[in-house]
């Protein structure tokens, strides 16, 4: 890791870079892919894949909020059509009188949100082939893990040969929740108590939809 960087961190471009440094020990594998979830997952992601000189796409998570109070999650989806449920929040819904029509309503606009921004930030690119990849899944920053887990489903679906969860930082818990999900997670600043991710980087200025879009054109220029 890089012993410069101390908490808060400058911004998602200095995360990214300290966050290669601690994946520097996939780099040469023939099998990597990064995937970063929009949107401030991305220029984190864009100095990984740079770094590990591995190819760059995408991981799209909608978290499903309970009808009425969208900050509490009663599930996920995520890209390949993977939907990841909180058991204990979905069963005592459901017990409630007309919220099964609720819950489909929030269901089906997540979908149709989630469909909107793959056609706005891939646009015909199809989906990239996990079967047999080592998976590296990047975000700038953990709070519960909901929709991460909903990612790590998505993407063991298809079959990869590892999957690495890598973020800049994330509360001690959750870090050791995702542990027994995935290969390997790898997580420089692991801070309590946490709170929310932006209070520990000096910028956490929302990433455009623009610069998601400039990130991908870049990366995804073909080679020479």
């Amino acid at each position: 890791m890089n012993p410069s960087l101390r908490l808060p961190l400058p911004d998602r471009t200095a995360a990214g870079r300290e966050l290669a440094d601690g994946l520097a020990h996939l780099r040469g594998r023939d099998d990597l892919l990064v995937l970063a979830l929009p949107r401030g997952g991305v220029p984190v992601a864009d100095e990984v894949a740079r770094a590990l000189q591995a190819p760059l796409d995408l991981m799209l998570v909608r978290k499903l909020g309970v009808p009425g109070n969208r900050e509490v999650a009663m599930g996920a989806i995520a890209s390949g059509g993977v939907m990841v449920e909180n058991p204990r929040v979905m069963d005592y819904l459901r017990g409630l009188p007309g919220m099964a029509r609720r819950m489909q309503q929030v269901i089906d606009e997540e979908r149709a949100e989630l469909a909107r921004r793959e056609r706005a930030y891939r646009g015909d690119r199809p989906w990239p082939d996990l079967r047999g990849r080592c998976v590296i899944l990047v975000d700038d920053g953990l709070a519960t893990g909901a929709t991460m887990r909903a990612a790590i489903e998505a993407v063991r679906a298809q079959q990869p040969a590892c999957i690495v969860v890598a973020v800049p930082v994330a509360p001690p818990d959750t870090v050791a929740e995702l542990r027994g999900l995935v290969d390997e997670v790898v997580v420089p600043h692991q801070p309590e108590p946490f709170m929310a991710i932006g209070q520990w980087y000096r910028d956490f200025s929302q990433v455009p939809d623009e610069a998601v879009r400039e990130i991908l054109d870049r990366q995804w220029q073909p080679a020479g």
